[in-house]
């Protein structure tokens, strides 16, 4: 501790007309004098706040864009696969049945249904039926996965067969798992 004394002087000028050692300090000396402080800057404070917000929801947006673009190009490029894949195996499929080729046929059938038909049976079930002369594959009905397949048969008559498609659990590939 400090022994009690008296003050120390004011690092202030006192007015000179006042009475001396009041201890109120002069007033500055006028325009151009510093102040014994810095006052906080009031000008652009509300300009940079806005510029720093719409930094930040523009940056949010590109976020929360990109995100949501890149989710719709996936699910596009998913659905383009499905139907680039159902096509492409229901063609080879109706190809080798086209073409006589009924052990490549049956190769591409679904596990259900090669357990409920061997592969003799099914030969002499489909050399039985009406034989395919040709045949134009549609688009994919991603809803339930069939294949519209209009079909010229034999003999001059036409009709439209329905593929119904399954994803093997083994290789993940589209296979043939009805004709109706």
């Amino acid at each position: 501790m400090t022994a009690p004394g008296p003050a120390a002087p004011s690092p202030y000028p006192v007015l000179p007309d006042g009475p001396e050692g009041n201890g109120v300090p002069a007033p500055p000396a006028g325009p151009g004098v510093a102040p014994p402080f810095a006052a906080p800057p009031t000008e652009g404070r509300s300009v940079r706040m806005w510029l720093g917000l719409g930094a930040g929801g523009l940056a949010l947006l590109l976020c929360c864009g990109g995100g949501t673009a890149t989710l719709v190009g996936l699910a596009v490029a998913g659905t383009q696969a499905l139907d680039e894949q159902g096509r492409a195996v229901t063609g080879d499929y109706y190809r080798a049945l086209v073409d006589d080729r009924y052990a490549e046929a049956y190769d591409l059938l679904c596990r259900d249904l090669k357990e409920r038909e061997s592969r003799a049976e099914f030969e002499r079930r489909v050399t039985a039926e009406p034989a395919i002369t040709s045949y134009r594959v549609g688009g994919v009905d991603l809803n339930d996965l069939t294949v519209p397949v209009d079909v010229v048969l034999d003999g001059g008559g036409r009709e439209t067969q329905r593929v119904t498609l399954a994803q093997s659990s083994s290789t993940g590939q589209l296979e043939v798992c009805g004709v109706s």
